[in-house]
């Protein structure tokens, strides 16, 4: 797992702290030029890995990487689905149902919603492994080494006690795809927990960690108690906490924090990008030395 890692939301105009400069961002970044525009800068000054909700666009950006290998030989995509906005907006639209026949096409898809919405929920993990499939299909041609389930899907299986789906995601994740399963999460001591509860040592977690405790379920001393015991090896996002630390601070808090082995940010500009990784660098070699 790569140590500095790039994220996506400043592309989709995700800000959980400002509506305006969310919309600001998903003007400027409406095609998918600007997008690999900054993109080519993070890979440019050694950040290769890009990890990204299954958003439209992002497929148009794995058909650009995957036609140039010369250009972008060390690239890697972290995929993150599901892509909730896209089912929650067609759920709305026209149902749960006609949402699984509108993004999973087929005979297949026909057969296994014939006995209508009963056969879904008697089939979960038929389910969960169709839409696995469809949104993957977008990353062929690529290198996918760690594939996530978005925390929205996490916490909602957390929060139902659907301790199985987390086994069928990972076994499945690993024999169609040669990869690892990771799982993001707003609640990292819960999770961990149940993981482990289930047989999925040291998992791949990704979380909220910031020196503040902005969407960290439980709270910064029960996450530095988890991550000190090293049962998962951590990514840490939002260490910025959408703009409410200041980048230094904020750096040299999460390099500092025992058990973090991962940090994805966002950025749109170069010089942003490159102040961070330096930042990350040093204050990660400082702690080596």
């Amino acid at each position: 797992m790569q140590r500095i890692l790039f994220g996506d939301n400043q592309f989709f105009g995700v800000n959980h702290f400002s509506e305006e400069k969310a919309r600001a961002q998903a003007m400027k970044f409406k095609d998918t030029a600007s997008i690999m525009k900054v993109l080519d800068s993070a890979y440019d000054l050694g950040i290769k890995t890009f990890m990204c909700t299954t958003h439209d666009k992002v497929g148009e950006i794995a058909e650009l990487v995957a036609a140039n290998p010369t250009r972008y030989p060390d690239f890697e995509f972290y995929p993150c689905m599901p892509y909730a906005h896209k089912y929650a907006n067609s759920v709305g639209e026209v149902g749960i149902i006609e949402t699984i026949k509108r993004f999973a096409p087929g005979g297949l898809i026909d057969t296994f919603l014939r006995g209508a919405s009963a056969a879904v929920t008697q089939d979960a993990v038929k389910l969960m492994k169709m839409l696995v499939d469809m949104e993957m299909k977008r990353f062929a041609g690529t290198r996918t080494p760690i594939i996530f389930l978005q925390n929205v899907v996490t916490d909602l299986l957390l929060g139902l006690g659907m301790k199985d789906m987390f086994v069928a995601f990972g076994e499945h994740i690993q024999k169609q795809y040669k990869a690892e399963p990771g799982f993001i999460t707003m609640n990292l001591p819960m999770l961990v927990d149940i993981l482990e509860s289930v047989g999925l040592k040291n998992p791949i977690v990704c979380a909220n960690i910031n020196k503040i405790g902005f969407r960290m379920s439980g709270g910064v001393d029960l996450y530095k108690e988890v991550l000190s015991q090293k049962r998962c090896r951590a990514i840490a996002m939002s260490v910025f906490a959408s703009g409410a630390i200041p980048p230094k601070e904020a750096i040299e808090w999460a390099c500092n924090l025992e058990g973090v082995e991962s940090i994805v940010f966002g950025a749109s500009s170069r010089s942003n990008i490159q102040q961070s990784k330096e930042l990350i660098e040093h204050y990660w070699c400082l702690q080596t030395k």
